[in-house]
Order: structure tokens, then sequence, then C-alpha cells
């Protein structure tokens, strides 16, 4: 039977009233089964489903309810409610799409401290690098040029899913009952389902440039391993992906995804390789983390000459790649005279989170740090309470790696040797940030938040109830951080303006809603006693300036 949101009893379940949840309109049921309008104060520019065609007509003689329902059941799933002039999705045309990287390097307040070689301590030089990285992302990694033209080869590939669409969350605002408009960008429309192809693509091609035949990296969702499996399909590489062996259990879709697209994928740590070994002698069912997989991927790297290693975050020029995702929100956001007052993403290594926000950082520098368009323009980057680098780590130099084999990175770190619970979010279990997005949090550039496990997961399923498409879990992270502040605009009675990045769908992530519907779900907030701990190995590494 239909029931009215908000009514008191059922539409054609007798006598009773159903009321607009927006205001204090309301219809009467009678007992003749009639219905009588009752206007109280209702505001004449409500669009609500129920007080438009209650307003419509003047009812002589009084419809009956089943005429009523008939009215909504017909229409009930048109965009009625939607403003006049203002589209739900927002779409650029393939010649509008972005024709060079913007690179934050160019306008950082303060540069980022070097990355050190761990053998002398010294600043790493290009031949440092050489032996993993083909020379053009070397020379990405250390460039200051603003703008580096993207290649057409890599515009082509693109094109197989770009411009993503920016979607106004009209559902969701309304569920929330807020003043902000909500806006997301979703890259969940790429063939990997995520983000993750934006850098990709742009390394497949660069190693293939450089005469390299086989990649290797490590994943840990397996969003960057099926991208980079994709990727490498395209341009005629080998490709072997070593998934974090929690995610490898937990997403065995996105290992047959990987497969699908030709490459090799083994649960980390492994057997093949020596790092592999020496974690598993010592725990045979280590769950794995993001930083134990980077060895084994960094390691099988070195050892043969027709390889390199490609790395879906962290890195200058991973974010760098991504920020076609800022770039094209900034064009869609023009198209409906709209400029943000708050960006979100989430972040564990910082890709996604670059991706969206690096374009708007540049326009807070370039104001002093000030307002933007005459809003005071915030940045969130949001991580899990079970893995707090920036709200609870601390600004060192640390290795990318569990056992030590990359260069020492200035970053917020919880140590290289902490092993993350086996939350879902697997694409954010990595113990350090992104130099870039650490040196932002360190000038007060962006700000950053943390959530816990469950209420991420709710932020979720209200999104998937709302707006259709059921998120990543880690993309949820933000979501849950647009809930708080669209509450927070309406509590202040502000019309704030939020964009978010939502990075991926979560079609391979059904086992984790399985366990959150069946309340196996835990919160688990990492104790600032246990990453003092971890941090006690790394007290005598250099502290970056």
């Amino acid at each position: 039977m239909l029931k009215h949101r908000g009514a008191k009893a059922p539409i054609g379940g007798g006598a009773g009233v159903c009321r607009c949840p927006h205001h204090s309109e309301s219809v009467e049921v009678g007992a003749n089964n009639h219905l009588s309008l009752s206007k109280v104060g209702a505001p004449t520019e409500c669009s609500h489903l129920f007080c438009f065609y209650v307003k419509q007509k003047s009812w002589e003689p009084p419809p009956t309810i089943s005429y009523f329902i008939a009215i909504i059941n017909k229409h009930q799933s048109q965009v009625m409610e939607v403003p006049k002039m203002q589209p739900r999705k927002i779409t650029l045309d393939e010649k509008e799409m972005p024709t060079a990287y913007y690179n934050i390097l160019a306008d950082l307040p303060r540069p980022l401290d070097p990355p050190l070689h761990p053998g002398t301590g010294k600043p790493i030089g290009p031949e440092d690098l050489s032996a993993i990285f083909p020379p053009e992302l070397i020379k990405q990694e250390v460039s200051r040029e603003r703008y580096i033209e993207i290649p057409d080869e890599v515009q082509n590939a693109y094109r197989l899913y770009r411009p993503t669409p920016l979607i106004r969350a009209f559902n969701l605002e309304r569920a929330l009952d807020t003043s902000a408009e909500i806006y997301y960008k979703y890259e969940g429309v790429s063939p990997a389902g995520s983000h993750k192809p934006n850098t990709a693509i742009a390394q497949a091609y660069y190693n293939k440039q450089a005469g390299i035949k086989r990649l290797t990296t490590e994943t840990g969702a397996g969003q960057w391993g099926s991208a980079l499996s994709l990727a490498c399909n395209l341009f005629g590489l080998e490709c072997k992906v070593y998934m974090v062996r929690v995610s490898y259990e937990q997403k065995p879709y996105r290992r047959s995804m990987i497969q699908a697209w030709g490459a090799t994928v083994v649960p980390s740590p492994s057997p093949d390789t020596s790092v592999g070994r020496r974690i598993l002698e010592k725990n045979p069912d280590s769950p794995g983390s993001l930083g134990i997989a980077i060895s084994e991927a960094v390691e099988d790297a070195v050892s043969r000459e027709d390889t390199n290693y490609s790395l879906g975050s962290v890195l200058n020029h991973v974010l760098l790649h991504q920020t076609v995702i800022g770039q094209e929100a900034m064009k869609q956001l023009e198209k409906v005279d709209a400029y943000p007052g708050i960006v979100i993403g989430c972040v564990g290594g910082g890709s996604n989170f670059g991706g969206i926000a690096l374009p708007f950082v540049r326009d807070k520098i370039l104001s002093g740090g000030g307002s933007v368009n005459g809003k005071n323009l915030r940045i969130i980057a949001v991580e899990p309470a079970s893995c707090p680098s920036l709200t609870k780590g601390e600004f060192r130099y640390d290795f990318g790696d569990t056992a030590q084999m990359t260069p020492l990175l200035p970053m917020h770190t919880l140590g290289h040797t902490f092993m993350p619970p086996s939350i879902h979010a697997g694409g954010l279990r990595y113990h350090g940030m992104a130099p870039i997005v650490s040196r932002l949090y360190l000038d007060g550039l962006i700000e950053a938040q943390a959530y816990k496990q469950l209420e991420v997961f709710e932020a979720a399923v209200l999104f998937a109830r709302t707006e259709g498409i059921i998120p990543a879990p880690e993309s949820a992270h933000a979501i849950k951080a647009v809930i708080e502040e669209a509450k927070r605009s309406k509590e202040e009675g502000e019309k704030k303006v939020i964009l978010f990045n939502l990075s991926g769908h979560g079609h391979f992530d059904m086992a984790a809603y399985d366990a959150y519907f069946a309340g196996k779900l835990e919160d688990y907030e990492m104790p600032r006693e246990a990453v003092k701990k971890a941090l006690e190995e790394i007290k005598t590494y250099p502290i970056p300036a």
C-alpha cells in the first residue's frame, strides 16, 4: 500500500492525515474516501510531489483517494522536484576535456622536502629512480611546470570513459533536508569502476614509450590493480599485481577482473619474493598491507631488466595525472554558475583526494589562503579512524614500504611497520600520506577528518537509497563527511555548495555490505598509544625541515 512520506496513515487506508514533510500543509482523508485540502501557511514555492498535485486543482468536487494515487503513480518517477533550469547531471563534450595536467608544485607556498636515499641520507637524483621508473615519469615527479601536456595517445584512451559526469545530489539533499547544494564527481563510470585509470593509462603509456615490456604493482582493494591491468592491456604490456591478502580474500571478483584484462594477480605476502617469504615465515596468516605489497612489487621490478614498477598513489606524478578530475569539475560547475565552498575527498595515499582537490587548492593559494569567489573555501581530506595518518600520525621521513626498499619520503606517517586492521576500505589501509597532501595539511590549506567503519557504511547505505549508486567503502568516507557538513549548513542557516569525489562504485564490495547488514562489522579506532609505539621504530630517521 502506498504511503506518503511523513504520513500518519497510508493513503487509501481510511481516515487520517497526510502531510508534506516540508511544511504544515496537509490533506485530510475523510471517511467518505474523499480528500479535503487544508492550507496552513504553506509556502507557494514548495515543489514537493505531494504539494505539487494538491495545488494543481481546485478539487471541485473533491477527488477520491484512488484518483490521487493514480496521479502519483503516473508521475512519481519523473524528476518533478528538480528546480527548473538546474540539471541533475552536468556533462562535458570530449573536446572540453583537459589537455594538460595541473602541477601543484608550481604554486606551493613552500617547496616539498626532497626524498632521501635510504643508504646515504642525501636527496635522491633521477639516476636513483631510473631502475624502476621511465624518464618521463621521473621528470614529472620533480617538475615545477604549472601545466604538463597530456599526450594524444593518453587522451584517446581517456575517451573510453572521460569526461566523467558531475551530478547534483538532489535526492540526498532532500533526505537531509539541507540548505546545501551537493555535487559529486562520479569516477565509477570508468571500465575499472574507479578513478585509478587516470594515472594507470598515463603510466602504462610512458613505460611503453621507454621500451618497457612488463609492469609490477601492488593493490589494496583491487581498484588500482584492475586499473593497471586494463592500461597494460591497452598498450600491450605484461602486468603482475601483488594484492593485499585480506582484500584478495574479500574481493574475489576484483581478482577475476584483473585476470580478465590479462594480468597475473597473487595474494601478498606471497612466496614469489624474498620479502613475502620472510613475512610468511613469521606470520603465515598475515593479512598483508599496502606497505608489504609495495615491497614485493619493487623487488620483482628491480630483478628484471624488462620490468618497471608502477605506483597507484602517494607520488607526485600520480596526483598530477589525477588532476583531470578537478579540472573537469571546475568546468562543469561553471555551466551552472556554481563554485564550491567545501571540497571533500577520501584519502589513503592521496590520489583521488589530490585529483578533486588540487585545482581548487591552487585557487586558495592564489587568493592568499583566504576567500575564493567570495567564499571561505574549505578542502577536507577524510580518512578511516583505524588508519589515521593525518589526524594522528606524525610528519616524518619514512619509507613508503614495509621492507624499506623505497626512498625516504617526507609525509605524515604511522610508521612503515604499522599493520592496519582488516577494514573493508582496503584502498585506505596505508601507513603514510602523499608528500603533497602532507605539505598542504601542514600549511593549513586543507583540513582532515577521520570516521569509524560503521558510521561510514551507514552513510553509504543512505547514499545508495537516495542517489541509487552503491559507493565503494573508500568513497563512503567522503560521503560521511558530506552528510555532516550538509547538516552543519542547515544548522548555520547557510546555503553552501559542497563538491565531493565519488571515486568508485562498490559493486565488488558487496561482501562488506553483507557483513554490515548482518551486524558483523566492527568499529576500530587507532589509539594514540599504538601510533606512538609504531613511530618509535622511525625516531632516528631525519625530520623534514
